[in-house]
């Protein structure tokens, strides 16, 4: 599957934006490591990762651009040639920065114009045209040949990320490089997670050039973060021995109509076996009816209008809600989301209570005034319908550099700030967002949780990490990686009654 990940066993989580990879180089600089020496570690990394993978009979182009990432090109062509390698730089301008024109200068040996690039005549081709910070589109005789390269299928094994991919937001900038193999440095970036950058990156290799810690603690405070259980494994709370039922957490999914009741049953039934201690479906009689027909450890409790469901509320023996799944659209769903909202449970809205929402999106607040712990999780239909009027009058979302506000990540985050809610952006690169900026990017899901039911059983996870507990960015980013992980383990195949049938705790993963 493209987009692989191939990093150190204890690489850290943290994803850099272009900018903070900027202030990092720039605190390393401060400490004395210069660029040359940064530039040497890169091109000498992209030479080790291809001499692993390629034999010395393999011959080689490397596409040198203007900037440090051309720089670090002519290092690893270098490098190669030390080896053995027959190796050809190709070039149409000379490096404008310091270290890289000295990276240049020490190739020593002729660099062809771009103009007489035929990629059928390399086995590998090392593409250091242009690095993360490009926005805008590449052109000339450089586009024509990243357009050859690409009609070419050569393999390619592209520098910090393929050119013409601007690395903040994982969108093509016009002409762009498709590689087999990315090497970058230090820490990812947003575009080598976000589709269609995960995609067009290959198998990502994360090389160590001799940047610390320390550097990106000087210099940035992070708030992207790669979805692994290093995110929220603190965050799980371990069942005690003296609990009863209901303290492991009662989570509540409301049901559809009589013949709409299925998806309420998958997210419940997921609820259950993710370890909610309890999980009530309600709904009208007519619905329960058709539940009970299938449910055994699952309870059922008559609901049929808003004002019931505000007495059912009432009670105090619920320690999350699910609201959405098949729940039906209108006013009656988005009744019980609003009285839900004004209890302080943990909330889950999905589906067709967020088409209810369009136009009602307001700060979810308790009656104390304090953020509700509330999770919405909307497909990029539903966030197009909901958030998509609401960030178009955005100031502070409007202030962001046009390419910017293409950015799924910032997308997700304006509407995380705007609803006052943790917003779970789903697709095959979901993110995950919180009113404060915190953020984190899922990239262990495949195309296989591409089914109807699917974002029920996801709803329902959600819903039962919360019920026990967890605090919600990191209940829902918890959900959203097992949800992969179970879907992994199937594969080829899988269907919602399948996948909720192998949930199991966090735990026990």
């Amino acid at each position: 599957m493209p987009g692989t990940l191939d990093t150190p066993r204890n690489a850290p989580d943290e994803i850099l934006t272009t900018a903070e990879m900027a202030a990092v180089d720039a605190a390393a600089a401060g400490s004395g490591i210069s660029i040359d020496r940064l530039m040497q570690a890169a091109g000498r990394a992209v030479a080790e990762v291809l001499s692993a993978e390629h034999p010395v009979t393999v011959p080689l182009a490397v596409l040198c651009g203007p900037g440090n990432n051309g720089g670090d090109g002519y290092v690893a062509a270098r490098v190669l040639a030390d080896r053995g390698y027959a190796v050809d730089v190709l070039a149409n301008r000379r490096p404008k920065q310091d270290a890289a024109a000295r990276a240049a200068a020490r190739w020593g040996k002729r660099v062809r114009p771009l103009a007489e690039f035929q990629p059928q005549a390399y086995g590998v081709v090392i593409d250091a045209l242009y690095g993360a910070g490009l926005s805008r589109p590449i052109t000339g005789e450089e586009a024509e040949a990243v357009s050859r390269l690409q009609q070419s299928g050569a393999g390619v094994f592209a520098i910090d990320v393929p050119s013409g991919l601007n690395g903040d937001t994982g969108r093509p900038v016009g002409p762009y490089v498709r590689a087999q193999r990315t090497i970058t440095f230090f820490r990812m970036k947003p575009g080598h997670l976000l589709w269609p950058g995960r995609g067009i990156c290959g198998d990502v290799t994360i090389a160590d050039i001799g940047l610390k810690a320390d550097h990106a603690a000087r210099a940035v405070a992070p708030r992207l973060f790669r979805n692994t259980p290093a995110l929220w494994r603190s965050a799980l709370t371990a069942p005690c021995r003296a609990v009863h039922k209901y303290q492991r957490g009662h989570c509540l999914v409301v049901s559809g109509p009589e013949l709409q009741t299925g998806a309420s049953r998958l997210a419940a039934t997921a609820a259950l076996n993710n370890g909610a201690g309890a999980v009530t479906i309600a709904g009208d009689r007519d619905a329960l009816r058709i539940h009970a027909a299938h449910v055994t450890a699952i309870m059922l409790r008559e609901s049929s209008t808003p004002d019931a469901f505000a007495e059912l509320l009432g009670e105090g023996r619920f320690g999350s809600v699910v609201i959405g799944p098949a729940a039906g659209v209108g006013a009656p769903t988005l009744a019980r989301v609003q009285t839900a909202r004004r209890t302080s449970l943990p909330l889950v809205l999905d589906a067709d209570a967020l088409t209810s929402l369009v136009g009602h999106v307001e700060p979810f607040r308790d009656a104390a005034g304090e953020p509700c712990r509330c999770v919405m999780t909307p497909h990029a239909g539903e966030f197009a319908r909901l958030f998509g009027p609401l960030l178009a009058a955005d100031a502070r979302f409007a202030s962001l550099p046009e390419i910017i506000q293409t950015s799924k990540v910032e997308q997700a985050r304006a509407a995380a700030r705007l609803a006052n809610a943790i917003v779970v952006f789903k697709g095959p690169d979901t993110v995950i967002a919180a009113p404060d900026g915190r953020s984190a990017i899922n990239a262990n899901a495949g195309p296989e949780l591409a089914t109807a039911g699917s974002g029920d059983v996801l709803s329902g996870l959600i819903g039962a990490h919360l019920a026990c507990g967890m605090p919600a960015f990191e209940a829902a980013a918890a959900a959203v990686w097992l949800h992969g992980a179970l879907g992994a383990e199937i594969g080829s195949g899988l269907t919602a009654d399948r996948l909720v049938a192998r949930v199991r705790p966090l735990a026990a993963v």
